[in-house]
């Protein structure tokens, strides 16, 4: 089998954590090959996700390590085996990999959680929304890219708006409500829009006014990846040079907490539609 070349954050998450249960359990990557029966390098390449290995693989390494958390081992046999990518893998190569590795965290989470604070979630973004803020980005994109980045986006929406939706609960700064990207037409349909998906029952908004001050994570955008177990959760961040993902336990719970604070200080739903409203009226 051919080693992947650029093995997704999903394929690294899963090597990650195999490198932990090794770590735990104080053995060395060649003893354990040594110990599975397999060459010495095999190791090191699944833990940095190049080579993927079957279920009953798995639960042999889970055994070599002394590892008894079944639960674990269990969510971890949902990662192994199917070579077969998601549909986000028709736009590999023609975007950057980054947003397909978003695809696919958001794809396999069983709940969503995200703080914007200038932009809209992009999970609930219109077209035009979307191909505004594409085209602001420097040096401009070619118009292939753009239209490309924008349809790729609006698949992505499937998580929360398709046949078998998953819950989401997004925080959004009032700052995120007034921006106009567009202009003024593109920003008035993008607020309907948000209203309208807003009342589905899977979907909770929730705004921070002006009026509440500071709060934890002003400034940033995050999306909180549920998994089957918290072990598993993936946060994911933007920043300047590209996609920031998580997976450190500690961080992970630091980042539950955090986000709890930010929920708590965001207007309940209701109020939250109100301002929404308010600042549609007032475009």
């Amino acid at each position: 089998m051919a080693p992947r070349q650029t093995p997704t954050v999903r394929q690294r998450r899963f090597g990650t954590e195999l490198r932990r249960l090794r770590d735990a359990a104080g053995m060395s990557a060649p003893k354990a090959a040594e110990l599975l029966g397999s060459d010495r390098t095999m190791i090191s390449n699944i833990e940095s996700g190049r080579f993927g290995i079957s279920e009953e693989r798995l639960r042999r390494l889970a055994s070599i390590y002394g590892c008894d958390d079944s639960v674990l081992i269990d969510a971890l046999a949902t990662m192994t085996g199917g070579r077969k990518g998601g549909w986000w893998e028709e736009y590999r190569g023609k975007i950057p990999p980054d947003f397909l590795d978003v695809s696919e965290v958001e794809h396999h989470a069983m709940r969503l959680r995200t703080v914007q604070t200038a932009l809209l979630p992009g999970l609930f973004q219109t077209e035009d929304s979307a191909r505004a803020q594409f085209d602001l980005v420097v040096p401009r994109l070619p118009r292939l890219e753009v239209e490309l980045r924008v349809a790729h986006r609006m698949a992505r929406q499937a998580v929360v708006t398709g046949d078998d939706p998953i819950p989401f609960v997004g925080v959004i700064h009032e700052a995120a409500l007034r921006m106009q990207v567009g202009g003024r037409g593109v920003a008035r349909e993008q607020l309907r829009h948000l209203l309208t998906e807003g009342e589905r029952d899977n979907v909770t908004l929730l705004v921070v006014p002006f009026a509440a001050g500071g709060f934890p994570l002003i400034g940033d955008s995050v999306m909180y990846a549920e998994a089957t177990i918290p072990n598993l959760d993936t946060v994911h961040m933007d920043s300047p040079t590209g996609a920031v993902f998580i997976d450190a336990p500690t961080q992970l719970s630091n980042f539950r907490k955090t986000l709890d604070m930010v929920e708590a200080v965001a207007l309940t739903a209701s109020k939250s539609k109100d301002l929404i409203l308010t600042v549609l009226k007032e475009l």
